[in-house]
């Protein structure tokens, strides 16, 4: 019994593991194991369009730029990578299949795209918003949602910009004058509300009536097409006819003027004849007289043709010789028939 209790008061030695090492060594290693695993999960890589913006226990510390980077780990940091020198866009009325920007293109694309324009008309407008990161800070912690943010904002200019022009400036003529009210108003509430985004562009794409009126909507667009090609050809007949008439007029007008001034002339010229020969008759009377009946006979007898010519003394008409003279061109051809 003694020798019972001596060895129950004894302290008991540790014993050792299944494997031959100590306890505390298998807490070392699976210590170091976990060191190793979280310096590994600090190591990280920033892309080249990228840049990482650290976090350390939720407070902003700076930015890093492209490369192998490496963060405290256990919690300790955080790194947010965002694509600042990437190009991003977001789409309204339709979706690109594949999308890597999660906040590109909307579940509700028929309701968005849906407007009434300023003369009371269904419009179905699509449009592409393209931006980029310009402070990753802002666009971080500025608001909670920013890519949701930016498309609200984007629909309600876009809105507000088609609801202050006709049906017809939306679907034709006023597609550039939307896309730059759009975008100036945009970029004007993205740096009021310090967002960090820089927009670049915004585009309209398909824009047409709704589904339910695209019918009669083509009908009316056809009738005014119509309309507006026969105004066209009525002002083509115009100018075709109306400049062939007022020429007409003006070379009847020119016609009219050079007869009355030949007219004058040859009036002027007769009086002007006229008193040269009242002042020879005036000089000469019987000299001018015979001269002016010889002179009228000349003129008369040779477009008479055939004549004969009587004393009127006689009493027997007797036969002449035919003495009249021929033509050069008839005589000429009777020549030529006899030889």
């Amino acid at each position: 019994m003694a020798e019972f209790s001596e060895s129950s008061r004894r302290p008991r030695q540790p014993q050792l593991p299944a494997g031959g090492l100590p306890l505390r060594w298998a807490v070392g290693a699976a210590v170091a194991v976990m060191l190793l695993a979280g310096l590994a999960r600090g190591v990280y890589t920033v892309g080249p369009e990228s840049v990482g913006v650290v976090q350390r226990f939720g407070r902003f510390v700076g930015t890093v730029g492209p490369g192998l980077r490496f963060k405290l780990p256990f919690g300790i940091d955080t790194v947010t990578i965002l694509p600042v020198k990437r190009q991003l866009k977001m789409e309204f009325g339709f979706g690109t299949p594949g999308a890597q920007n999660p906040d590109q293109a909307s579940f509700e694309q028929e309701l968005e795209s849906d407007m009434v324009t300023g003369d009371l008309n269904a419009a179905h407008v699509e449009w592409v918003v393209q931006y980029e990161i310009d402070d990753p800070e802002q666009f971080l912690f500025n608001h909670r949602e920013p890519g949701p943010t930016l498309r609200d904002l984007s629909e309600s200019v876009m809105r507000e910009v088609v609801g202050d022009r006709t049906v017809d400036e939306v679907l034709t003529i006023g597609r550039q004058g939307i896309e730059n009210e759009a975008i100036a108003e945009l970029t004007t509430l993205v740096q009021q509300l310090h967002m960090g985004l820089r927009v670049q562009q915004v585009q309209l794409k398909n824009v047409h009536p709704p589904k339910a009126v695209q019918r009669s909507f083509e009908e009316v667009n056809r009738a005014q097409q119509e309309r507006e090609q026969m105004i066209n050809q009525a002002n083509g007949e115009y100018n075709k006819v109306v400049p062939r008439a007022s020429g007409e007029a003006d070379k009847k007008l020119r016609e009219a003027e050079g007869y009355a001034l030949k007219r004058v002339n040859e009036a002027e010229g007769d009086v002007a004849r006229f008193k040269a020969l009242l002042e020879q008759y005036e000089k000469a009377p019987d000299v001018t007289r015979q001269r002016l009946y010889l002179e009228t006979i000349g003129e008369v007898l040779p477009q008479l043709g055939g004549k004969v010519i009587l004393d009127a003394d006689a009493k027997q008409f007797l036969p002449l010789m035919n003495l009249r003279q021929l033509e050069p061109d008839a005589a000429a051809g009777r020549q030529e028939a006899a030889r």
